[in-house]
């Protein structure tokens, strides 16, 4: 449910996986209610954790800085759990990402850089809290994060971009407005390549509620942008993958 952009391989994939439910391929606005009935769940808190003995960020860093900083970096983040594609010591788009999603945990400005209050958070050891009791994927409207929950843990935090809210016109040229519904659904179909649809391709692409999908795409802008589905990078996407979270049937929380 994106605009058009080539399917491009990022792995060759080609298997298509589906339970006897057939709902449309592409990321269109899912239309009726949750597939389960949405539950009471907690409101969600923004716990800390203590600082590890990991070197501590002391100067601002920003895209395309590199060296100790950015590793000190890169440790801290991965050890609060916000998902990053390796410690390297290079500031690139998935370590923007995953500050990205730090700053959203605290509530300070997106803007990926590394400043004073985004140390303060780093230092603070700022995470989200899971509502769900048990093992499920939370996305989270309000702060634009995707949260693997496993145990009523956190284990994951990723960086995503869900319904804009804005109109569009939908493929039957109706008008339609981008959301992404709340309630508790389970994924229904996955299909382990670039999915092709009315408003685009979608990378490897785990459907929950009609067309609406978790999926990778080479956006992900820190504001809400898409026209239902929940944004999440192609390497993001490929780790959800691998890892073995949102398989068919496993439960997926918008809220």
């Amino acid at each position: 449910m994106e605009p058009m952009v080539s399917p491009r391989s990022h792995f060759a994939r080609n298997t298509v996986r589906t339970t006897t439910l057939t709902l449309g391929a592409a990321c269109a606005l899912a239309v009726g209610s949750a597939l389960l009935a949405t539950p009471a769940h907690a409101v969600p808190t923004t716990p800390t954790v203590s600082a590890s003995s990991a070197a501590e960020v002391t100067t601002d860093l920003r895209k395309g800085d590199s060296g100790a900083q950015v590793n000190a970096l890169q440790e801290r983040l991965s050890a609060l759990g916000y998902w990053i594609d390796g410690v390297d010591g290079e500031f690139g788009p998935h370590t923007e990402h995953a500050v990205i999603a730090l700053q959203k945990a605290a509530g300070i400005d997106r803007d990926g850089l590394v400043g004073p209050a985004t140390r303060a958070a780093l230092e603070e050891g700022t995470v989200p809290s899971a509502t769900s009791a048990g093992t499920a994927v939370e996305i989270d409207l309000e702060r634009q994060l995707l949260l693997v929950v496993v145990s009523g843990e956190v284990e994951k935090v990723i960086h995503t971009s869900t319904g804009s809210g804005q109109p569009y016109e939908g493929s039957d040229g109706s008008e339609r407005i981008a959301t992404t519904p709340t309630g508790e659904y389970a994924v229904f179909r996955d299909v382990d390549s670039w999915d092709p649809g009315p408003y685009g391709a979608l990378y490897r692409p785990k459907y929950f509620n009609g067309g609406i999908a978790v999926h990778g795409y080479p956006s992900v802008p820190a504001q809400p942008a898409s026209k239902g589905c929940a944004r999440v990078s192609l390497a993001a996407m490929d780790w959800l993958w691998e890892q073995g979270h949102m398989d068919v049937y496993d439960t997926v929380v918008v809220r």
